[in-house]
């Protein structure tokens, strides 16, 4: 079938009209579609392969780069809170009244340097290779072999009820508004990100703080896991210590309602 245009009884046209083929324009679309993609992807590359994956930030990579940003960020603030301290001690018009209740609230409150004796708990992830131990046990899954937030919190609440004047998690001092929270096992605390092992430090009685932590029974449940997968457990005497004052935040962020 001839698809001119020519009417019958005419003259030949010199140029025969073509039809309109939708597949054509599909066609055409569809190269300039990766047209666009090649352009856009040159354009984010910058001249470098982008197929490779040191040339990706990994996330691991922005949530360490933040944490040692935030962890000199609370060094910067702590200085300037020093500052502010040595300032307002200069005041006179203070009395020495107000000056012991105002020590009495920082302490209270973990932002002023505690010292006194101390116990240290250790916590780690057992062996990747760990099997069970003890007869009657089933051999271990993934999850009984890492530290979870709860193991974490157990210590914290039992040296709290041992009578902890103060409490340490890594190098961060802990006060009321502090939570400890694990993606993974890893450790999120105050904006920060920490690997196991973990190091829990209480400044108080020795005895009754390790007497809190025999009595509590999450705590003995999670003997359970150091006796027959191997988790880290570890209980020191330090002596002497000091412990850091808080020198992050104190403002409270909390959510608002939509209107």
């Amino acid at each position: 079938m001839s698809n001119s245009a020519d009417s019958p009884g005419t003259e030949s046209s010199p140029v025969r009209r073509r039809g309109f083929r939708p597949v054509r324009m599909l066609t055409a679309g569809v190269f300039a579609l990766a047209g666009l993609i090649f352009f856009t992807s040159f354009d984010t590359a910058k001249g470098t392969n982008i197929r490779t994956d040191d040339s990706l930030l990994k996330l691991s990579d922005l949530i360490h780069e933040r944490s040692h940003k935030n962890g000199a960020l609370e060094e910067t603030n702590g200085a300037l809170r020093g500052d502010i301290e040595s300032l307002a001690e200069q005041d006179g018009g203070r009395t020495e009244a107000e000056d012991d209740q105002l020590a009495d609230l920082e302490g209270r409150a973990g932002t002023r340097k505690l010292k006194g004796e101390a116990v240290t708990v250790t916590l780690d992830d057992a062996p990747p290779d760990a099997t069970a131990r003890l007869p009657g046990y089933p051999e271990p899954q993934p999850d009984y072999l890492v530290i979870h937030q709860q193991d974490l919190q157990a210590v914290v609440n039992a040296m709290w009820q041992g009578g902890a004047e103060g409490i340490k998690v890594m190098d961060q001092r802990l006060i009321s508004t502090s939570a400890v929270r694990c993606v993974g096992n890893t450790l999120i605390l105050q904006g920060r990100v920490y690997s196991p092992p973990y190091k829990i430090t209480a400044v108080g009685d020795p005895e009754k703080l390790k007497n809190a932590l025999a009595a509590s029974p999450s705590i003995q449940n999670y003997m359970v896991y150091v006796n027959v997968y191997g988790l880290g457990w570890k209980v020191e005497d330090e002596g002497a210590v000091t412990l850091p004052g808080y020198s992050g935040t104190v403002d409270l962020h909390y959510a608002k309602p939509v209107r």
